[in-house]
């Protein structure tokens, strides 16, 4: 991981792309955890907070699964991103306290309308990040992340989700959408947050 390169890419655009930044054996052990094996692990996520928190599919239709730091896999995730938290925060002072993330599963017919992942009434979640576990993804496969302008107006970006890419962004700056999957699309989404949250 070149925590310097990460650090230029967010400074100058906002948002970068990179690569399978993961060791792929560790990617490997994290799609492993991305499956739905009916243990209710999973369930449907909602949009909004407290008594606006609300389900609707038509919005958001993936089901999600928060990492479980008792879990060695989740822990050697969540340990790698600490410490590209740790070199953010020593290359671009933006106070990041901590990182919350959940697996993500979409099934095909089903997206995420157009948002932005700044909650309303709070401004703690500094950068977005999101992990793409999908083996064989192919043309047609939908599920592409659309990031926008902070208008909301132009794109910017249409990021494939493909095995072992991730994209981090700026939450308060960029809104975007998932493209209706057409087959299950896999991710792990987290965002690191500023302290007070």
């Amino acid at each position: 991981m070149n925590i310097a390169e990460i650090a230029a890419q967010l400074e100058h655009n906002g948002y970068i792309i990179l690569d399978k930044p993961l060791p792929d054996a560790l990617s490997a052990q994290l799609l492993m955890r991305c499956h739905d094996d009916g243990s209710g692990r999973f369930h449907a996520a909602s949009i909004g907070r407290g008594a606006e928190k609300q389900q609707i599919g038509s919005i958001r239709g993936d089901i999600i699964n928060w990492l479980d730091a008792n879990n060695r896999v989740d822990r050697a995730y969540l340990a790698w991103m600490e410490e590209l938290r740790l070199g953010l925060n020593a290359a671009l002072f933006l106070g990041l306290f901590d990182f919350e993330c959940h697996y993500a599963i979409y099934g095909a017919g089903t997206g995420y309308a157009k948002h932005s992942d700044v909650l309303r009434g709070k401004r703690n979640r500094i950068l977005s990040t999101i992990l793409y576990l999908n083996e064989d993804w192919q043309p047609g496969d939908g599920g592409e992340l659309v990031l926008f302008d902070p208008t909301g107006e132009s794109v910017l970006a249409t990021v494939t989700p493909t095995f072992g890419k991730m994209v981090i962004f700026l939450s308060e700056s960029f809104p975007h959408e998932v493209l209706t999957s057409h087959t299950t699309r896999r991710s792990i989404a987290g965002w690191f947050r500023a302290s007070g949250s």
